[in-house]
């Protein structure tokens, strides 16, 4: 599973030598404090490790610089207690790697009005001071994420809780690996992509595996660890009769289970944190993997099908930052529509490749025919999601930059059977409309593979856009066409670039 706990922000006080020793200590006391009760957060879930008082243009680099460099540092938190001359902070920014906060808050709440003086005034810069450091920042054309408040307030904790998500979703990307078997799905454009120029702007790497290398491990797998696995399977879900130990399909889950135990030491012998099949070649495999790819991304695994490596890995990214919180984030596609006038929605699934993480209820394992593949019969969880807030987020490579594309949605609970439909199901409405949604969707170039988020936030994928240095583009309660169409013809000129 995953666990981002021990993972640190660094938080850095800008001041100057100017106000003299007394005062300097006064800052150190008061953003230690800051730092103790943002530490107490519930709704910080990373480590807040404050950074000595920063006063001149070689602390600033030497502490920017050694951010770069901490493996547990997935960012800085920024606050200008005093007034700190920003050109003393061009050479550390310039150097930074990492993503950026800027606090905009002060250590008192309130003003004292009836005791106040200047050496109060003197003490308390931080309106004007972080103005001074937010203009070195904009002059640097260095993104970053302000968030303005009272350090002591739920609501300030709350956005800086999302941000350091958000920065540990981008530290996940940072070497990781993906597993690729086999090529992308054929004629397919969507799911393909630029694998060099990928690596580059997000610092993932996929590369491409011969399912028969896959086979090779899946056949090295015991039968007492097969034994394990099923018993493991006969305690988590509803076994389906045709499984059970006198069942006719009982074959099928044990092939299942051989694939997933396989396909698993495959991953963690490589290092790898997500991956993408394609029904297309799956030469050497009895079954199309199902039971074994919803699993693997129920133990935090990034994956898409028909080759869609960069759907895998934001799926992987989402999961990163969603650790921990409540509701899940999975791989989906929008597969088929409800267009009754009155009440339009979207059925979503994907053949057997549904994550459990989204279920309402306890799923069902089961094994039926599959009319794609020519494979046997595979084994696969089924399940209806669950109803709430959510939102649908995709991952496009337009040949001159890569796009972001963020759908709210609203969850509703399944309340058909669907006895002929055995697979996962999830039933949403896209804001603010079906037909705008949709229409937006479309004209932006979305695809059809997403993660389906149930605790991520359209603001905090914005913020990993903006960290990754990314075009990002939101449908949601407030989307016009008129205004959609507009943002896109800006955003052609502004992230337009020759490779």
């Amino acid at each position: 599973m995953i666990d981002i706990s021990k993972k640190e922000v660094w938080f850095i006080t800008g001041s100057q030598h100017l106000y003299g020793p007394e005062t300097l200590k006064q800052v150190a006391d008061n953003s230690k404090e800051i730092v103790k009760t943002l530490n107490k957060s519930a709704s910080i879930p990373v480590q807040v490790v404050f950074k000595p008082i920063v006063k001149t243009t070689d602390e600033i680099v030497q502490t920017l610089s050694a951010s770069n460099h901490a493996e547990n540092c997935i960012g800085v938190i920024t606050w200008m207690h005093t007034f700190s001359p920003a050109k003393m902070w061009i050479r550390g920014l310039t150097s930074l790697q990492k993503p950026l906060l800027h606090l905009h808050t002060q250590f008192n709440r309130d003003i004292p009005w009836n005791t106040i003086d200047m050496d109060f005034m003197n003490l308390n810069q931080a309106a004007h001071g972080d103005r001074e450091f937010g203009f070195i920042v904009s002059r640097l054309r260095k993104n970053r994420k302000v968030v303005v408040g009272h350090w002591s307030s739920e609501k300030t904790q709350k956005q800086i809780g999302d941000w350091t998500r958000v920065a540990a979703g981008w530290d996940d990307w940072q070497g990781a690996k993906f597993a690729r078997f086999g090529d992308n799905m054929r004629f397919v454009a969507v799911t393909d992509g630029d694998k060099v120029e990928a690596e580059k702007q997000f610092g993932f790497s996929v590369n491409t595996y011969a399912v028969g290398d896959l086979v090779a491990v899946i056949n090295t797998i015991s039968d007492k660890d097969i034994d394990t696995l099923i018993k493991e399977y006969e305690q988590t879900y509803h076994l389906a009769a045709s499984l059970r130990s006198d069942g006719k399909n009982r074959s099928a889950l044990i092939e299942a289970a051989r694939i997933e135990l396989g396909l698993e030491q495959f991953l963690v012998d490589g290092g790898f944190k997500g991956f993408s099949d394609n029904f297309e070649d799956l030469h050497g495999l009895r079954q199309l993997p199902g039971i074994a790819v919803q699993r693997l991304m129920q133990k935090g695994y990034g994956f898409a099908g028909e080759g869609d490596w960069k759907t895998a890995a934001l799926v992987r990214a989402m999961k990163v930052m969603g650790s921990g919180l409540e509701g899940g984030n999975a791989f989906m596609e929008d597969y088929t529509y409800h267009l009754d006038p009155s009440d339009p929605k979207v059925l979503g699934s994907h053949m057997l490749e549904v994550d459990p993480v989204l279920a309402a209820e306890k799923p069902s394992c089961e094994v039926h025919p599959l009319g794609i593949g020519g494979k046997e019969d595979p084994v696969r969880l089924v399940f209806n999601g669950r109803a709430g807030n959510s939102l649908n987020a995709a991952l496009m490579d337009f040949g001159n930059r890569f796009r972001l594309l963020i759908n709210k949605t609203v969850g509703e609970e399944v309340k058909s059977e669907l006895p002929k439909l055995p697979v996962a199901r999830v039933l949403w409405k896209p804001l603010p409309d079906f037909e705008t949604a949709c229409t937006a969707w479309i004209l932006a170039g979305g695809a059809h593979h997403t993660c389906y988020s149930e605790n991520i936030t359209a603001e905090q994928l914005e913020d990993f856009a903006e960290i990754a240095g990314i075009e990002s583009l939101v449908i949601d309660e407030n989307t016009t066409i008129r205004n959609f169409k507009s943002e896109i013809r800006t955003n052609e000129a502004f992230y337009s670039k020759t490779h």
